[in-house]
């Protein structure tokens, strides 16, 4: 059960409020027509990834992923997209990570983009594979100094001592990714989700949203219409 004792009634109450007065898709929504798609599902992702960034939409490029730990618990957490081409859509992180570890013992997962600047998001399951060590290190090389500090700092998801490690081992890594923009990070590891299944979401201001489903085939992908 939650513990929940700390929460005051006040505060509770002061949630609820602003829970209740909160509005989504008033206004404003992309309009979409399922009868009128690519064959792929690719081709759509994309397209509405650049009508996302032209819409103003923040960060197109986070997404959340989603995968199962070892007790068959699921776990999510948001990262960057890399890339989105025939083989998939690309991210990276550590294999030593929360994540890497999971996708090494069970390599399949769930993407989520969120754009609600058109009230749109996406849906990609599918199976993940990791990529080589060279095209690991080119991901990481197109990258600012920061993510190669982070990853050489590559100590993702363990317990921290404190702010004052972190400080001093940042600043470390910051250094040296300054001084040697090739620093071999040996657990940086991009992978690559091979899409079974990819689900567009339009909203609707009247809640009538359009829900457009690939899935792959034997014989290619199928598309289909499910309620919302």
């Amino acid at each position: 059960m939650s513990d929940l004792s700390d929460v005051s009634d006040e505060q509770q109450q002061a949630f609820r409020a602003v829970l209740r007065d909160l509005r989504t898709w008033d206004s404003g929504l992309a309009g979409f027509d399922a009868g009128d798609v690519p064959d792929v599902p690719l081709v759509l992702f994309q397209r509405w990834f650049v009508e996302a960034v032209g819409a103003g939409q923040v960060e197109p490029h986070a997404m959340v992923l989603a995968t199962v730990d070892g007790d068959g618990r699921p776990d999510v957490r948001t990262l960057l997209l890399h890339d989105a081409d025939e083989r998939g859509w690309h991210f990276a992180s550590h294999v030593t990570s929360a994540k890497g570890r999971q996708l090494a013992a069970r390599p399949w997962a769930a993407l989520g983009f969120y754009w609600p600047a058109q009230g749109r998001q996406i849906r990609v399951r599918g199976a993940v594979s990791a990529a080589g060590a060279e095209e690991s290190r080119a991901d990481l090389a197109v990258r600012s100094t920061g993510a190669l500090a982070s990853a050489l700092t590559g100590r993702q998801s363990e317990v921290l001592g404190s702010a004052e490690e972190l400080a001093r081992v940042s600043q470390a890594a910051w250094e040296r990714a300054q001084a040697e923009p090739d620093a071999p990070a040996p657990t940086w590891r991009r992978y690559v989700l091979d899409a079974d299944e990819v689900e567009f979401f339009q909203g609707d201001a009247r809640r009538r949203h359009v829900r457009l489903r690939y899935r792959r085939t034997d014989g290619g992908w199928v598309r289909e219409l499910l309620w919302p």
